[in-house]
């Protein structure tokens, strides 16, 4: 069984229909699913990008990121995917998530309030040190660049 983790979650304006908060759909789900928290449609054009709120804010612990990612069915069926897939909200970041879509197909797509639109990962983060030096260390791939490993 996976370990739990408690996330603090705060709706970043009141309506009188407040949306389900993000869930795991599946038990072994990986993602919680956001929704679009907006007024009635909003209609994408093809090619277009949309800043979608999701009307709540996250306090993560530290050590630990959210990412957004696109939901597979919306990319399949819809041509609608993230832009900055994955999105990163940082732990420190105590404003409104919001869903950066674009729609990469040739018909317009209508968003509605409630629509799942992207889902939440929760994971760690490893911070880095960085060191200059001089030399690194030799590998077998070297500096073979984009493709070289598909040879």
């Amino acid at each position: 069984m996976a370990s739990s983790l408690t996330v603090q979650v705060r709706r970043v304006r009141a309506h009188p229909e407040p949306l389900p908060l993000p869930r795991y759909e599946t038990e072994l789900a990986a993602g919680l699913d956001l929704r679009a928290d907006i007024e009635g449609e909003q209609v994408l054009a093809p090619l277009a990008r949309l800043a979608v709120p999701t009307g709540l804010a996250l306090g993560l612990p530290p050590g630990y990121e959210g990412q957004v990612r696109p939901r597979s069915g919306l990319a399949l069926r819809h041509g609608i995917t993230l832009l900055n897939s994955p999105g990163t909200v940082d732990a420190d970041y105590r404003g409104e998530v919001q869903v950066i879509l674009v729609n990469l197909s040739s018909e317009p797509f209508t968003l509605r309030r409630g629509d799942r639109v992207a889902q939440l990962v929760v994971a760690p983060v490893t911070s880095a040190r960085l060191e200059e030096v001089d030399v690194l260390d030799v590998t077998s791939r070297g500096g073979s660049g984009f493709g070289s490993t598909g040879r």
